[in-house]
């Protein structure tokens, strides 16, 4: 669909209060199965989290069933069938697929993006309808958004007591580390440091910045798809609880690739000293990088990290060099 088109869609403000209720029924049936996604996503590793989405699924099916009633009292058992992709300008939701892979904290975060979304919709759509009636329905629409919002701070209370809350942010983050930072790391350190070596050397026995690109481009992406599948195929987390083995290869073998063609790519700069320039200062920059995530997410003072990474790839550069210029 082309952008400002918005073609087989309908304006809001030509459908009829019936259709602005059916609207709303199809809103509420949707948003209460993703909650219930959300909750079987999180429900063996978050438990108390998977409850507060539980609840607020169950408060979005009685908005539904209230709303069904006031349309059965209006307008008669039929409800058309209508979705919010069929109305432009409506609020979205992203597939719920999207969302699997995503972070506790995220998942809050979407969460309320929901509620909010729906309830500034509403709002603002009853602030531009000169129907009486209509003004109200949507009104009433606004308020019940809100009052799922409320709904929501209320189960957090009961469900995740801040005790609760900063455990299971703890093993958020904790899983996290696990299977994203330290095998992206292991990646970055390896991709960054391993090429050194053969990029410098060639760059410095040749002179010649096409052969050496294709160089660094070739034992970059080598290493980033070695130390992915043996990331993927050296533990599959189910003992180790590391997380999924696939996502972990692909933090290091994506990791590795990057750090890797990070000091390659200058060389696609026709002049010698120039690219190597540019590619010494970019390997000075990932060495630091890479003592930052360290201090950052694993805890490793900063200055001990940095001495560690820039001594190892000062050395593994200086090899590079000599062996290139012998």
């Amino acid at each position: 669909m082309i952008p400002g088109l918005n073609l087989g869609r309908r304006q809001f403000s030509e459908l009829s209060e019936q259709e602005v209720l059916a609207l709303a029924i199809s809103a509420e049936e949707d948003d209460a199965r993703i909650y219930l996604s959300y909750a079987d996503r999180l429900r063996a590793e978050f438990p108390d989290s998977a409850k507060i989405f539980e609840g607020m699924a169950a408060e979005e099916d009685r908005h539904r069933q209230r709303l069904i009633e006031l349309h059965k009292a209006r307008f008669g058992d039929t409800i058309p069938l209508i979705r919010r992709e069929h109305v432009a300008g409506f609020y979205a939701r992203r597939p719920v697929w999207l969302m699997r892979n995503l972070g506790l904290d995220r998942i809050r975060d979407e969460a309320a993006g929901m509620e909010r979304e729906a309830h500034n919709f509403y709002l603002k759509a009853a602030q531009s309808t000169t129907d009486a009636n209509t003004r109200q329905l949507l009104g009433d629409l606004a308020a019940a958004e809100a009052g799922h919002q409320r709904t929501a701070e209320q189960l957090e209370k009961k469900h995740l007591p801040t005790e609760v809350r900063e455990s299971e942010d703890h093993a958020a983050h904790r899983q996290f580390v696990l299977t994203w930072v330290q095998p992206g790391l292991a990646g970055l350190m390896d991709g960054s440091v391993s090429t050194l070596a053969p990029i410098f050397a060639t760059a410095f026995a040749t002179h010649d910045t096409w052969t050496t690109f294709l160089v660094g481009l070739a034992a970059s992406v080598g290493a980033g798809i070695s130390m992915g599948f043996t990331e993927a195929a050296s533990d599959d987390g189910t003992i180790s609880g590391r997380g999924s083995p696939v996502k972990r290869g692909i933090a290091s073998g994506v990791m590795t690739t990057i750090g890797g063609l990070g000091h390659a790519l200058p060389y696609l700069i026709p002049d010698f000293w120039t690219a190597t320039t540019i590619a010494i200062f970019i390997v000075f920059v990932e060495l630091w990088v890479i003592a930052w995530i360290q201090n950052r997410y694993m805890d490793t003072p900063f200055f001990r990290a940095a001495f560690q990474v820039v001594l190892g790839g000062a050395l593994v550069f200086a090899a590079g060099i000599i062996i290139g210029s012998a």
